[in-house]
């Protein structure tokens, strides 16, 4: 009885070496999927900075074209003014052009009733008048006991 005691002992102590044995190899293997779970994550936490970086870039970016777009719209507003304002010059001008010419055509009409001479010399420049001298003129002389003061 002590052999077979003995045996199944031995039997058992051999299960037992090996289901620790295969423990041993599930840990060993576990620790090695731990590991390369690590090295994923730190993958992963780089890999997430440089995507925080890239969103910092890109909002700051953002900024940028919105700036550069707001200084577009306000441009493109002064030069909507400035093109109204233009537009009304324009106006303006084309009113007063035709007012001139309607005045020429009148002053055309009027001055058709004086006679000239020859009909080239009507529509020839008149001649230009010597200026003529103007008299210097003297400040009267106040006399010594007049209130006057001078400024």
């Amino acid at each position: 009885e002590v052999r077979s005691l003995a045996g199944r002992s031995a039997s058992a102590a051999q299960e037992i070496r090996g289901l620790i044995d295969r423990s041993a190899e599930r840990i060993k293997t576990g620790a090695g999927h731990a590991s390369q779970a690590g090295v994923a994550m730190e993958s992963i936490v780089t890999s997430v900075s440089r995507v925080t970086q890239l969103i910092e870039e890109i909002a700051a970016s953002s900024t940028e074209q919105t700036r550069g777009i707001e200084q577009v719209c306000k441009a493109v507003s002064e030069m909507d003014g400035v093109t109204q304002q233009n537009a009304a010059l324009v106006e303006e001008s084309a009113t007063a052009a035709a007012s001139l010419e309607e005045q020429a055509s009148y002053l055309r009409k009027t001055v058709s009733v004086f006679k000239t001479g020859t009909l080239k010399a009507a529509f020839s420049a008149a001649p230009v008048a010597k200026a003529l001298a103007v008299p210097k003129l003297q400040p009267a002389r106040l006399a010594d006991n007049d209130n006057w003061q001078t400024f």
